[in-house]
């Protein structure tokens, strides 16, 4: 039996690492296109394991502590500073390219996880499609909003605020992005339309990875699948597909972080390094802990799931990097916008002071919190 501490360390490793070293790489080619000296590549932190230098001078190192990475562009001051003769990178200062080409580098990053993310989507719907079902309500509970919004058992769910239904996931999404938010539901009941307005309601309980987090709910319960249809994509068609999918996940972001900032969601979704952790724990001990499934459909089983969830984990670091907060690149954004409109730089005093609120914001309240919370360590309990 393959042990699942490391190969959830694998995971953890394969989840954060492939986007954050893509998130740099694209910060590392808008770089290139403007001619901007790039000092180094890094795969991880630490020391280097191993190094070399190509023909531009820069360093391409692999380090010891295996997440995520970054790119460091040379500066007027590093050059100035640079002993005669040594190995200097080629190309222009970073600080020399002017504001709008900054704003370009900084947007990059962002740009390169949508990509993946993208990418990601069209291969998962290039070889499993997409399935299509009837989803039908099998039950209501006793006084949950479904009950008194008058959904009976039998009713099919055909759209939610003129939005198609065509699976289950589609109703869970829906519910899940509008806790304390009016949705207009249209139903068949035997062969007749029906609408009902249904307000969801926020509750903590278990997601599908074992989670204690707040989640909003109907009270439904659905009949099983018993019939359904496997659309197949050809290959541009599950570009355009797989485009369209990382559009709808910007978009499910956006409406989770305004639900957020009005108060109709909890403060806890948002989610992190130790969200992902937990996350990534979790999925590997649910794929893998079923001995009536062959190993290596557990392996294929697990790589598809991490992937899905890679490209999850790629639109929301693509997306919050685009805030503007300080130490994320939407914070870079309003600096090199300050030094175009004003023609100088941000004073260095009042970029370190934002820098450092950033940073606090960041590491302490949204990110550490909401995370631990999330993974239900303080539920009596929870595993």
């Amino acid at each position: 039996m393959i042990s699942q501490g490391p190969l959830f360390l694998a995971c953890l490793i394969f989840l954060m690492g492939i986007v954050i070293v893509i998130h740099e790489l694209g910060h590392y080619l808008a770089g290139r296109c403007f001619g901007v000296a790039v000092e180094s590549f890094a795969v991880g932190f630490g020391r280097p394991m191993t190094e070399f230098r190509d023909k531009r001078g820069t360093r391409w190192r692999l380090n010891w502590i295996p997440l995520g990475g970054f790119v460091s562009f040379i500066d007027r001051q590093s050059l100035d500073e640079a002993e005669p003769g040594s190995d200097q990178p080629v190309g222009v200062p970073f600080d020399e390219i002017g504001p709008l080409k900054k704003i370009a580098v900084s947007l990059a990053g962002p740009f390169a996880n949508f990509v993946l993310a993208a990418l990601i989507f069209s291969a998962s719907i290039g070889v499993h499609g997409v399935t299509v079902q009837v989803v039908k309500v099998a039950s209501t509970i006793a006084g949950s909003p479904a009950e008194q919004a008058g959904i009976l058992a039998g009713d099919q769910i055909v759209s939610i605020n003129g939005n198609p239904i065509h699976n289950a996931s589609d109703v869970t999404v829906a519910v899940l992005l509008s806790p304390k938010t009016p949705l207009q539901m249209t139903l068949d009941r035997n062969g007749a339309e029906t609408q009902v307005v249904v307000i969801p309601q926020e509750v903590v309980r278990e997601n599908e990875f074992g989670q204690m987090v707040p989640q909003s709910t109907i009270g439904v319960q659905m009949y099983p699948a018993d019939t359904f249809e496997t659309v197949r994509y050809g290959p541009i068609e599950s570009v355009v597909a797989g485009v369209q999918e990382t559009g709808v996940t910007i978009d499910r972001t956006v409406t989770m972080l305004g639900r957020i900032v009005t108060g109709k969601m909890s403060f806890n979704t948002l989610s992190g390094p130790v969200g992902v952790a937990d996350v990534s724990r979790r999925v590997v001990t649910k794929v893998m802990d079923q001995p009536e499934v062959p190993l290596m459909a557990r392996f294929e089983r697990l790589f598809w799931v991490l992937l899905s969830l890679c490209a999850a984990i790629s639109v929301g670091v693509g997306f919050f990097n685009l805030l503007p907060l300080p130490v994320l690149d939407g914070g870079r954004v309003v600096f090199h916008a300050y030094e175009a409109v004003l023609g100088s730089k941000m004073p260095g005093q009042k970029e370190a002071v934002a820098l450092s609120m950033g940073v606090l914001l960041l590491m302490v309240i949204v990110i550490t919190w909401g995370d631990i919370l999330e993974t239900g360590v303080f539920v009596r309990g929870s595993s």
